[in-house]
């Protein structure tokens, strides 16, 4: 008799199972919020002491300054959001919110 395997499942497939507010992201309401703040802060890095200015928007990131986790008030929030270059997010931003930092 042969065994099961599981099925092989993106990584995003994953995440939409136990985060099903990821769906926001793919909006075109987020979307258009995204490009808002990333003009209001002009293209440039938020983080402290960054400020590198991105004319290439998939090296942006619109971050939530505080996690939302679920929260739609705080994910569509513009005083909550932040431009970040995909350096600072991917890096500083989340090992800041592991410590319990936030951003």
């Amino acid at each position: 008799m042969g065994s099961l395997t599981a099925p092989v499942r993106s990584t995003n497939a994953e995440r939409s199972t136990y985060s099903p507010w990821r769906k926001l992201y793919n909006t075109a309401r987020w979307r258009s919020l995204r490009m808002k703040i990333f003009m209001r802060d002009g293209f440039t890095c938020q983080w402290p002491g960054c400020g590198h200015v991105e004319g290439n928007t998939s090296l942006l990131v619109a971050d939530h300054r505080q996690p939302h986790r679920g929260d739609e008030a705080l994910f569509w929030d513009e005083g909550n959001l932040w431009t970040l270059c995909k350096p600072h997010h991917d890096g500083a931003k989340q090992k800041a919110e592991r410590a319990g930092r936030g951003g």
